[in-house]
């Protein structure tokens, strides 16, 4: 039996009402009290219809009057982050710009996350987000922000310092990252600090990320005890601070290839 408009409307308000930004056939079944197969076909109705759009498979996003015939309907493109990409979070130049360690605005989206699909640049309702893979041992250093009833996973300053430095894409390269340290460096001295941001690049263990971490901390002044410690988490070995440095250096005091020509 085909639904009326004036049907169509009162389930559609119902369903608007007790979800948040986005729908689902669970909460369709469950608001409508009606069985799987249906959820399904009104879903797929009413996107067809304009009101709702499809975002992944069985997820939905509701279609404002005001943003009908644009590419994106959704006023925070975050809300998605948990429905397609738990367990994972925010972090990257979005974290950076969230804490205030930026006054660059960036268009897409960083999430790192743990779910086994396809890695980089996507665009979901006309918002671009970069997608990297995160390890096991990286999924820590997070806080809580909810967006209207939705909860957001994002890392907190010092996880996305230690992220962007770990893997420098991800805080938009070498230039902008240094940008971004000498910030914290203004805004979180205090040794409890410092000592948060050891912590956290201890937790990692990754002897790469002690060259670079020391080596710009040094560089940018940040306190001698700071960068004693990550001197003693050395490996042997070198790393590459930027790998897309054309031309690099080697720092013998931190088995580091930098940017910049080569002495002889």
């Amino acid at each position: 039996m085909m639904e009326t408009p004036s049907k169509r409307q009162q389930r559609l308000a119902a369903v608007f009402r007790e979800t948040s930004d986005t729908i689902r056939i669970a909460d369709t079944m469950r608001v409508l009290g009606i069985d799987r197969p249906h959820a399904s076909q009104l879903l797929a109705g009413w996107h067809k219809q304009g009101v709702i759009r499809r975002v992944a498979h069985g997820l939905y996003v509701p279609v404002a009057p005001s943003a009908l015939g644009q590419t994106q309907v959704l006023e925070d493109p975050w809300v998605l982050i948990p429905e397609l990409y738990e367990p994972g979070y925010i972090g990257g130049w979005s974290a950076l710009e969230y804490w205030g360690l930026t006054d660059q605005l960036f268009r897409s989206v960083c999430v790192l996350t743990r779910k086994r699909i396809a890695y980089g640049d996507v665009v979901h309702q006309g918002v671009g987000f970069f997608i990297r893979h995160a390890s096991k041992n990286h999924m820590f250093g997070t806080r809580t922000v909810w967006r209207k009833t939705v909860k957001i996973q994002i890392s907190d300053p010092y996880k996305t310092l230690i992220d962007c430095i770990d893997d420098l894409h991800l805080g938009a390269g070498l230039l902008h990252i240094t940008d971004c340290l000498l910030k914290f460096m203004r805004i979180f001295n205090d040794p409890a600090d410092l000592n948060t941001l050891l912590d956290y690049a201890i937790q990692i263990n990754n002897g790469a990320l002690f060259k670079k971490l020391g080596y710009l901390t040094e560089t940018l002044g940040f306190k001698p005890y700071f960068v004693e410690e990550c001197r003693k988490h050395l490996t042997s070995g070198y790393a590459t601070l930027d790998r897309n440095a054309e031309e690099c250096r080697l720092i013998t005091r931190w088995n580091l290839w930098v940017p910049g020509k080569r002495t002889t």
